[in-house]
């Protein structure tokens, strides 16, 4: 069977070389070959294309001057590299056009079949030997693939400098880390504290050349072949500073974009800080204006929630693209993002339980659970956003409250900002009912209102009246407990020396539970005070009686000797000259307390 194959094939070339016109035209897309020159034929193109030779064999029964190529990848100048191979010109194999030989030659079926080292052999080997082995060559080799598809990826061109692509990024950051390992003065060997070099990850702006689905694959070959989270962070914020600044708004480059910016979200990875927060925010932004997925934003808003502690105001102020009459930034996806950020909190607050029942294993990923610190500088963000948005006429209160009421109680230790957002909303909307401003005002704590904020929040008024009150009533008991220290040691404090109100702030840890006790400690002390201003007040009341008695019964010298004496046993600042008398003090104080105590506990 062999060698009868051979023999027919013998005679069919025999036939070609000898009867075909030695003059071809090649019709290439409506381009037409030879102009001014003719292709000859006998040992140029027929010995070396198979697919030329074929189809001259196919019109042996008549003379054949024309020959069609359609669909030819590369186009004419593909065809004219591989002419010049057939006709023996020297010409170099570059990775400009290493894609398009290969493609062409195999379209031309160029192979070993046809011609000893033809011309698909020659490319091939260049692209393994030298592409490959190259960081920056395969990139644009990959990017010269891009308009030779699909027959590129069959051949697995694309494959290939992919491959080379990831895993020579990888190696050279590796590469760099060994780079900067150095010994200590122990004799330990660590990484250098030095800035990271970016030796080893040039190629990140190299990337943003490629199409977004050549993008795509190499980014995900790079997170198999284990390329570190920042690097890819960076390359997605470099590709997309390329693609989404600076466009023309026309509607098929927004397509475009969109395409951009959900192809983006789903490279991201998943670690933390892996790129920045304000990167995070911009897409979002993007995806909000182009109507992107509701997978991609919720995506964007769940991993901004989980940093939301690094964000800053400007950041959080995203503007409103939907239509008019509504209000100028995007509330509701402030919203959602913050109910990530406490939702997160729960999840944790449960995992925080199981690891100390022991039913967790330890870990080296950093923990889910923001930390006291972290509640704060969010509460903060929130309640200058709250003072940012808080102007705006279409803002309705339904959603003013709810941002305000999204975080935790102890994540506030401090209501200032929080008075301050709700008195620029009261300035700015002043036809609310007082129903509406006492539902505001109860978001105020004015137990942690420092003095500067309650002295302001007590002439307030715009504050309904009810608020005030509870105001002035705070700032009194403030004023009482800093007055508490100019009593002495002998007497009873007229407050717990932890009084809360004192400082203006919350313990930031403490549990509600604990809140609760100490709350009913407090009270019961100052049931404790107020019982005995009531007795010394009953033993001023019974001495002004005695006085009168006296005062009618003896001269004036008399009754100021009386009066003296009665004065000295209300003792109000606990300064006893004498020794005696400072005992017997504190024998009838401890009495006096005991009484009290029953009469107190009695009363609850």
């Amino acid at each position: 069977m062999d060698h009868t194959g051979k023999s027919a094939r013998h005679r069919c070339n025999e036939w070609i070389f000898r009867d075909v016109p030695s003059d071809i035209t090649i019709v290439l897309h409506h381009h037409v070959y030879p102009d001014p020159f003719c292709f000859y034929t006998k040992f140029p193109l027929v010995s070396r294309s198979g697919r030329i030779r074929r189809i001259v064999s196919e019109h042996r029964d008549s003379e054949i001057s024309r020959v069609e190529l359609l669909n030819l990848p590369g186009g004419v100048e593909s065809f004219e590299l591989a002419a010049k191979f057939c006709y023996g010109i020297n010409f170099e194999i570059t990775s400009e056009n290493v894609a398009r030989l290969i493609c062409v030659s195999e379209y031309l079926e160029m192979t070993e079949e046809f011609s000893r080292d033809n011309l698909l052999s020659r490319a091939e080997e260049y692209l393994d030997s030298i592409v490959c082995k190259n960081l920056e060559m395969s990139i644009h080799v990959l990017q010269q693939c891009e308009s030779l598809l699909p027959l590129a990826d069959e051949l697995k061109i694309v494959t290939r400098c992919i491959d080379a692509i990831a895993s020579k990024a990888c190696a050279e950051q590796i590469a760099s880390s060994f780079s900067r390992l150095e010994y200590s003065s122990s004799g330990r060997l660590h990484m250098s504290k030095q800035a990271k070099s970016d030796d080893g990850e040039w190629w990140i702006e190299d990337l943003s050349v490629l199409r977004i689905d050549m993008f795509q694959k190499v980014i995900t070959a790079m997170k198999c072949r284990g390329v570190r989270p920042e690097s890819i962070g960076a390359s997605l914020v470099s590709y997309a500073q390329k693609e989404l600044t600076n466009k023309p708004s026309n509607l098929k480059e927004s397509s475009h974009e969109k395409l951009v910016v959900e192809t983006i979200v789903r490279l991201l990875p998943v670690e933390k800080l892996a790129v920045p927060i304000t990167f995070l925010f911009g897409l979002l932004r993007s995806a909000v204006m182009l109507d992107c997925s509701v997978a991609s934003r919720l995506d964007l808003e769940r991993r901004i929630g989980s940093q939301l502690d690094v964000a800053t105001l400007d950041d959080l102020l995203i503007p409103s693209f939907k239509h008019e009459g509504d209000t100028l930034f995007d509330v509701d996806t402030v919203h959602r993002i913050l109910v990530n950020f406490c939702q997160q909190d729960e999840l944790s607050e449960d995992d925080v339980e199981q690891e100390e029942d022991g039913s967790v294993f330890e870990s080296d990923s950093p923990p889910h659970s923001p930390s006291q610190t972290a509640l704060m500088k969010v509460a903060k963000l929130v309640d200058n956003y709250l003072a940012e948005i808080a102007p705006d006429s279409n803002l309705k209160l339904s959603k003013f409250m709810v941002i305000a009421e999204t975080l935790p109680a102890h994540a506030r230790t401090l209501h200032d900002g929080l008075y301050r957002a709700i008195d620029i909303y009261l300035k700015a909307h002043q036809g609310l009912s007082d129903m509406d401003k006492k539902k505001l005002c109860k978001l105020i704590d004015f137990q942690k209102l420092s003095p500067e904020a309650g002295a302001h929040a007590a002439q307030n008024e715009r504050l309904p009246l009810q608020a005030i009150v509870q105001v002035l009533y705070f700032e009194q008991l403030r004023l009482r407990n800093a007055l508490g220290c100019c009593y002495g040691e002998d007497d009873p404090k007229p407050m717990h020396q932890s009084w809360r109100i004192g400082s203006g702030a919350l313990s930031a840890a403490i549990s509600p539970r604990d809140n609760y006790a100490s709350l009913r400690r407090e009270n019961r002390e100052l049931k404790l005070e107020l019982a005995r201003l009531r007795m010394r007040l009953n033993d001023l009341e019974r001495d002004h009686v005695f006085m009168k008695r006296d005062m009618a019964k003896s001269g004036s010298r008399r009754f100021m000797s009386s009066f003296s004496k009665k004065f000295s046993k209300l003792n109000f600042f606990g300064h006893i000259s004498s020794r005696g008398s400072s005992s017997s003090s504190r024998n009838s104080q401890r009495i006096d307390s005991k009484v009290i105590e029953r009469t107190c506990v009695s009363t609850e």
